[in-house]
């Protein structure tokens, strides 16, 4: 069908219409700002992950295809104007495996912990991930870990067989304690789940805590714009001849080592405000 020179007409001013209110939308609403750049960082994750399938498809699901994910993400910071700072990557342990708890603020977790992530370490992440189309499977292919949060039994059957593997495969896991996404410049009370794990492999916890976003993002205000992030390795907590019976104790430890720092660092030049004033409490948390 052939369209009539009228349309043509309208056509083009349609199309230079779309060019004149983009670049006013784009510089007069910081709503649209935020809302165009968390489009493009979900889209350009998913488009990635079309890429890298076919390449990590041809090992099959392995955790050593994480690589390939790692390395194509690294990049994304650049293109956001996120300056991802790291210390304390010496405390990693050499040679053997251990359970990574990291605090979780928002998807933008995902730079923070592709600029650190150590070898042969994967995510345990929920399972309606999975079905997050091309990312869901490249995940699946690079060995992360899902499990239902909603079905408690599931969950520590999953984590029964991780402690395993943790073990014959020489496998590390990277989990986030909280649960769930925490947009309040704090951290939730933790979950249990991961600290079970590293006590029944009795392997070690390496806290690690990314300084507040406050400072560039914030999904309340709309806002997001560059800045920069700090991510802190802190040093590894044994879990040697510990018990299921100190799991509470090592839990409410490890939270209150990783607030201490969170403060230290999400004020050191990160914004920070008065909610990172609130005293430091103990968590009450469960699988």
């Amino acid at each position: 069908m052939e369209l009539w020179p009228g349309a043509w007409t309208v056509l083009l001013l349609l199309f230079l219409l779309l060019l004149f209110l983009l670049p006013t939308v784009w510089f007069c609403s910081p709503s649209a700002k935020y809302f165009f750049k968390m489009a493009f960082y979900n889209g350009w994750i998913l488009f990635l992950a079309v890429l890298a399938i076919p390449v990590c498809a041809v090992r099959g699901r392995n955790v050593e295809n994480m690589k390939i994910l790692r390395l194509m993400l690294l990049h994304i910071k650049y293109l956001y104007g996120i300056r991802v700072e790291v210390r304390g990557a010496h405390h990693f342990p050499p040679s053997q495996p251990y359970v990574v708890v990291s605090n979780h603020q928002s998807s933008l977790d995902l730079l923070g912990m592709m600029e650190v992530l150590p070898g042969r370490c994967v995510p345990i992440a929920k399972r309606e991930l999975l079905w997050a189309g091309s990312a869901g499977l490249a995940c699946w292919l690079a060995g992360v870990i899902f499990i239902d949060r909603k079905r408690t039994g599931d969950a520590i059957s999953v984590m029964s067989e991780v402690a395993q593997t943790l073990l014959t495969q020489d496998v590390r896991v990277w989990v986030f304690p909280e649960g769930t996404r925490n947009h309040n410049g704090s951290m939730l009370p933790f979950k249990r789940g991961a600290f079970h794990l590293a006590v029944q492999a009795q392997v070690p916890i390496v806290p690690i805590v990314m300084s507040s976003y406050q400072d560039f993002y914030c999904k309340k205000e709309r806002r997001f714009t560059s800045g920069r992030c700090q991510v802190r390795v802190l040093p590894p907590v044994p879990t040697e001849g510990l018990t299921p019976d100190d799991v509470p104790e090592l839990a409410d430890r490890v939270r209150h080592s990783m607030l201490t720092v969170f403060r230290e660092i999400s004020t050191d030049g990160q914004g920070g405000g008065d909610y990172l004033k609130k005293p430091v409490g103990v968590a009450e948390a469960r699988l």
